[in-house]
């Protein structure tokens, strides 16, 4: 039976991240200090699909340099076959630590087992794995998926009045975020045999997956009260398909979406957005404190959680100033 790490071990305050210059690389390609005590870990990310996963890779590029560790980055371009690809060609590099972001939750045991005989410990980032043997990584940092979910049911029972015809715009088949932030929504919602799930497809995390699935929503669906978008990019698509259909969003479609990046929360203050649940990105500080940690074969939480909030159109616009992200 399929297991995955949902509850908190320890929860761990994001601290506030300066801005500074960014780096990149294609595999094996350091962002680090190339000295020879230097850590080196090899990362390999989801891809780019949207402004969050922007946010978390200069987040781990900047903080990698800043904690002296020499950085291996590859973009799997949302493949699993690429990052799997990758995590060997660090097994064959000899990397001292190996973090990703899984694209899916299943498939990995062979080649995390590979990287555990080879002696290199295994650090998830930002989504879990589902796998039977959790020795295979040694902790997990990242959000609550289905906490997330819950927000937004929460938000959503409290504001639905009468029956509620919701469209959900899901994220990557298979992904964690989209796993979990739906079971979450639906849970909530169920407390409240009104609001009904009329249509639901994936966007693939990305603003034109969600502007083309909105599209096909707004002509097959008569009635459309809410959009509840797993990510803002894809909120921000659908924003494109309503005012297309010659619709206002925000008011004749309510919609609801997880992340709070930037260009989110600016249609969140301007009332395109109804309401935002917090995924933060800047997992980079954190990330490079285990991983010097596990190197040095200290114990970790088994599981990390970062904390964070949500936003209404008010709260948007007080944070918008200093939002980092």
């Amino acid at each position: 039976m399929l297991k995955k790490i949902t509850t908190a071990a320890s929860v761990i305050a994001l601290c506030a991240l300066a801005a500074c210059g960014s780096g990149s690389g294609g595999a094996g390609n350091g962002t680090g200090s190339s000295g020879g005590d230097a850590i080196t870990m090899g990362f390999a990310q989801v891809g780019a699909e949207s402004g969050w996963r922007t946010a978390n890779t200069k987040s781990i590029q900047e903080e990698a340099k800043a904690a002296g560790i020499d950085l291996k980055f590859s973009d799997a371009q949302q493949k699993q076959e690429n990052q799997i690809k990758a995590i060997r060609s660090y097994i064959q590099q000899k990397v001292k630590v190996i973090a990703f972001s899984p694209v899916v939750e299943t498939g990995w045991d062979t080649v995390l087992l590979e990287a555990k005989r080879a002696n290199i410990p295994v650090i998830l980032t930002d989504r879990a794995i589902d796998s039977d043997d959790t020795s295979l990584y040694k902790t997990f940092l990242g959000s609550d998926f289905v906490e997330e979910g819950r927000k937004a049911g929460d938000w959503m029972v409290a504001n639905a009045t009468g029956p509620t015809n919701v469209v959900e715009l899901q994220g990557t088949t298979g992904a964690a975020p989209a796993i979990d932030r739906k079971k979450g929504f639906e849970e909530k919602i169920a407390s409240k045999p009104d609001i009904k799930i009329v249509a639901s497809q994936t966007g693939d995390f990305t603003r034109s997956g969600g502007k083309q699935v909105m599209e096909a929503f707004l002509k097959s669906q008569p009635k459309i009260d809410v959009v509840y978008a797993h990510n803002d990019d894809m909120g921000l698509g659908a924003i494109e398909a309503i005012k297309a259909a010659g619709k206002v969003p925000g008011k004749d479609i309510k919609i609801i979406t997880v992340d709070a990046v930037k260009d989110g929360m600016t249609a969140l203050a301007n009332g395109e957005i109804n309401y935002i649940v917090e995924c933060n990105p800047l997992l980079g500080k954190q990330l490079m404190e285990l991983a010097k940690k596990v190197v040095k074969g200290e114990n970790v939480p088994a599981r990390v959680v970062t904390e964070e909030g949500a936003f209404n159109q008010e709260q948007a616009k007080a944070a918008l100033p200093n939002r980092q992200y």
